[in-house]
Parts: structure tokens; C-alpha cells; sequence
């Protein structure tokens, strides 16, 4: 029909242009006109109702476009969380309201201590049903776990997140010394270097200050020095200070390739010598210093270690006036001491799919800076640092992440299985240090005397080796 209006339409057009070919009368003229306005309205109404109906054909067409293209929401139903991480009312709140927000799913998050972790972990697994879905813990806690055989083989789902890159040390780590992973690595804290930009003019020639060896560290400290007459570099070596984390994570597995096997070994001989050369440069209020962000702020060093969390105020207050960097490297390796947060499944999980689900959220690149913005703990991930992260935090995580992902990295992990002891446990490695270094002593007389207490300690815990020392039946030896 509206094909046949159109047409006699067009008829009446071609009329009228015949009819102005000819001399118009005014008669002619009049009647043209009157016509015209006729043929108008003719055309806007049927113009207009091409136009309606057209919009209409297009919303119709617009909603099975949407439905073929928008897949139906994934809905993973209730995922229980166990945590003994974000245990503080406000960062628990943080996890529930922030970080778990997106999750497609009902994830309930409750935070516990290790014990009762384990407790119900065990207490599901003897029962043969489960409630917990998914397990985040440090890595001290799932050896126990698995001696009961109450963790599920998640090996497939890291093949499936090979592609966020997650540091093949972390991720090996994840594997509890077997060849199954059995939790993937979530997120992680540590301890790293800051240097004042002075500092920077004095690097050894060639030297790269984010892939630095010792030998490197002890030439620039010596450089400072010597066009300085000042010892600028520092460690926190007092009394509530974290020297031992750096003796055990750092300097131990770098120059003998463990934290407990090797500390009366020849290498161990060679790292107390190199470290007594060292210390020639080193701040003497070292001993006082707690944390390293005031020492450096107020210039009295220049080059520091510290845990992140006690270097964090120097690069907020004046992120232009420093930078972060890896720990050197030795001859075993890189040795640093993260702290890492893994994400695991029991073996009685009710919602499998659920908890691959959010392992597998928790890993993603929005969700790792959520955490790291939230309760403070680093990436594992391969992130790229979003312009409303702070420029300190921004600094810290660069170096955390170039640190974990070094080609010659060697963590070494927080003690394991040392129980209250745990403390003694760092006072052999701040004596040692003590006597060797800041009394003179000899040094194999003192590890010979210092690895006898710490076999002490091993024998009595029964505390197995842990990374980066090799597996052991039975309590961890002091070679």
C-alpha cells in the first residue's frame, strides 16, 4: 500500500514538472501550488510512518542482538572463605565489601587464627563432608594440611592462570615439595633496598640497581664513602629491628644456598668475612635503628633494608627523593624473604567450582591492586600499577615485583614448624651476627657453638626444612 501511495506520489511530482516545462498562466500557477502542498502532506505522513515503524523494527532487533551477544550472568553460589589473613575487623570488612565485591558469587569471608583453621580443616576431612570451599594461609600452614591429606590437587587451575604471571619461584613454592600444586599464591609482602637518588652517582660502573650482586652493594657503599668520609649505608640491626630477617632470608641463602642446612658451612665461613668488610661502611647507629624509613629521611643513611611496611613513610613523604631496588644477589642466588599468602581447596570443598572461581578472581590483575590498596599486601601477579595508587606504594611494589621475578630469585621461606621457639630461633641467627661482626669473634668457633643451639631447637620442635633448604625426614640438620 505504502508502496503504491509512494508511486502515485511520484506521478503527480512528474506532472507537475511536465507542467512547469510549459508557459505557466497564473490559474496554472495557483493550482500548482495548491496540489504541492497536498503532495506534502501526503509524503510527511507517510515519510513519518516509515520512520516509526523502522524504530520499532530496529528496538526489536536490537533485543535478540542483546540476548545472542550478552551471555546469561554466571552465578557460582555460595563460596566459605577460611582465612587467617585480613584478620583485623576493618581489613576483614575491606575483603567483604571491597575486594570480594565483583565476585560472581555468594563469597563469605571469615577470618581465624592458624589453629582453628586447621582444626576444622582436619575435623571436615575425618568427617568426609566439608563446608570450606577455599583455604588463604601463609605457606607454614598447609605442610600440616597436607600430611593429612586435606588439600585438593590444583595443578590444572595454575595451568589455567599460567598467564598472569605469577613468579615460578611462587609458584614452585606452591607445590609443598612435591610435584602437585597444591595452592596457588595469591599475594605476598617482603622486604626490599631504598636509597636516597644521591646515592645513585656512586653506583659501581656498569652495575644495574635492580639486578645488584653483594660485591656490587660493597663497592657502592665504599664509593659513598670514600667521596663522602660518611657511612651511609644502614641496616636495622636494634633491638626490635628486623636484622635476623635479613641474616636468614638474605645474605644466608645468597652466599650458601640455605637458612639452616649450611650455617656452620665453608660458604657460611666466606659470607661472615665478606659481611665484617661490609660493615666498614655501614652506619654505626645500625645498632640502633629500628625502623629504616626515619634514618633514611633524615639523610643519616643513604642506602637501607627494611620490611616494606617500615619503609613505606619515606617513600610517601618524599617519593621523588628515593628509589626502591631488589635485593643483591650472590653466588647461590637471590636470596629474599617473601611473605606468601596462597589460596588453596580442601579435599571435602563442597563448591569446587566456586572455589576454582575465586581463586581464580582473587588472582586477576583488578583484584590483586584491590588488595594491595585495601589491606596492604603486594601482587603476585604481573600488574601494571593504576594512577590512583599512591607513587610510594607504586615505588615499593616495582622493586616486590622485579625482586620475585629475577631469573636467579631464591626465597626463603619464614621459619616452619618452630611453634614458641621461634624466637630463640632468630636470636642464634642476631647473636651470631653480634659476636662475629660487631665483637670480633672467630667465626668458625662461634658457628660451631650457635649451629649446636640451633640443632637444640630442631631437634625439640621436630621442625621439618623448609625452603629454600631441601625437604627432610624428620627434624631439619645442621650440616
Amino acid at each position: 500500500m505504502r508502496r503504491y501511495i509512494l508511486l502515485s506520489v511520484a506521478a503527480v511530482l512528474a506532472l507537475l514538472v511536465l507542467a512547469a516545462c510549459a508557459t505557466p498562466t497564473p490559474q496554472v500557477i495557483r493550482e500548482t501550488v495548491v496540489v504541492t502542498k497536498e503532495v506534502e502532506k501526503v509524503v510527511t505522513k507517510e515519510v513519518e510512518k516509515v520512520v516509526k515503524e523502522t524504530v520499532v523494527v530496529t528496538k526489536e532487533v536490537e533485543k535478540v542482538v542483546e540476548k545472542v551477544v550478552t551471555p546469561t550472568p554466571v552465578d557460582y553460589g555460595k563460596v566459605l572463605i577460611l582465612s587467617t589473613q585480613a584478620k583485623p575487623v576493618e581489613e576483614a570488612e575491606k575483603m567483604r565489601g571491597i575486594v570480594l565485591r565483583d565476585f560472581p558469587g555468594q563469597a563469605e569471608f571469615i577470618p581465624e587464627d592458624e589453629g582453628v583453621l586447621i582444626d576444622r580443616v582436619l575435623a571436615e576431612k575425618q568427617a568426609g563432608k566439608g563446608s570450606v570451599d577455599v583455604l588463604i594461609a601463609l605457606h607454614g600452614t598447609y605442610p600440616v594440611l597436607l600430611k593429612e591429606d586435606a588439600l585438593s590437587d590444583v595443578s590444572a587451575l595454575m595451568e589455567r592462570l599460567s598467564d598472569r604471571g605469577i613468579p615460578e619461584a611462587f609458584v614452585e613454592l606452591g607445590k609443598l615439595g612435591t610435584d602437585t600444586q597444591y595452592y596457588i599464591p595469591v599475594m605476598q609482602a617482603t622486604y626490599i633496598f631504598a636509597a636516597n637518588k644521591q646515592a645513585l652517582e656512586y653506583l659501581p660502573e656498569g652495575a644495574d640497581i635492580n639486578a645488584l650482586t653483594w660485591d656490587e652493594l660493597l663497592q657502592w657503599a665504599k664509593n659513598i664513602y670514600e667521596a663522602t668520609g660518611q657511612r651511609k649505608l644502614g641496616f636495622p640491626a636494634g633491638e626490635k629491628g628486623l636484622m635476623h630477617r635479613f641474616l636468614e632470608g638474605y645474605i644466608y641463602p645468597s652466599f650458601t644456598g640455605g637458612m639452616v642446612t649450611n650455617f656452620r658451612s665453608d660458604d657460611a665461613v666466606a659470607m661472615w668475612e665478606f659481611f665484617q668488610e661490609l660493615w666498614q661502611y655501614v652506619n654505626p647507629q645500625s645498632v640502633t635503628y629500628e625502623f629504616m624509613q626515619e634514618p633514611l629521611l633524615a639523610e643519616e643513611v643513604w642506602v637501607a633494608f627494611d620490611h616494606t611496611a617500615r619503609l613505606i613513610n619515606a617513600f610517601k613523604e618524599r617519593p621523588d627523593d628515593f628509589v626502591a631496588f631488589p635485593a643483591p644477589a650472590g653466588p647461590k642466588g637471590r636470596g629474599f624473604m617473601p611473605v606468601i599468602v596462597g589460596a588453596a581447596i580442601p579435599t571435602t570443598a563442597p563448591n569446587r567450582a566456586g572455589a576454582e572461581a575465586l581463586i581464580e578472581y582473587l588472582t586477576a590483575p583488578e583484584t590483586q591492586i584491590a588488595i594491595l590498596r585495601e589491606i596492604g599486601f603486594f601482587p603476585v601477579t604481573n600488574v601494571d600499577f593504576p594512577g590512583y595508587v599512591s607513587v610510594g606504594i607504586r615505588l615499593e611494589g616495582e622493586a616486590v615485583t622485579k625482586q620475585a621475578a629475577a631469573p636467579d630469585a631464591l626465597p626463603a621461606l619464614l621459619p616452619v614448624g618452630l611453634g614458641a621457639r621461634g624466637g630463640e630461633f632468630n636470636k642464634i641467627y642476631r647473636d651470631t651476627f653480634t659476636r662475629i661482626v660487631l665483637n670480633g669473634e672467630d667465626i668458625r668457633t662461634v658457628l660451631d657453638e650457635e649451629a649446636a643451639l640451633l640443632q637444640e631447637i630442631l631437634d625439640d620442635t621436630g621442625a621439618p626444612c623448609w625452603p629454600p633448604d631441601p625437604p627432610s625426614d624428620g627434624p631439619c640438620q645442621v650440616k
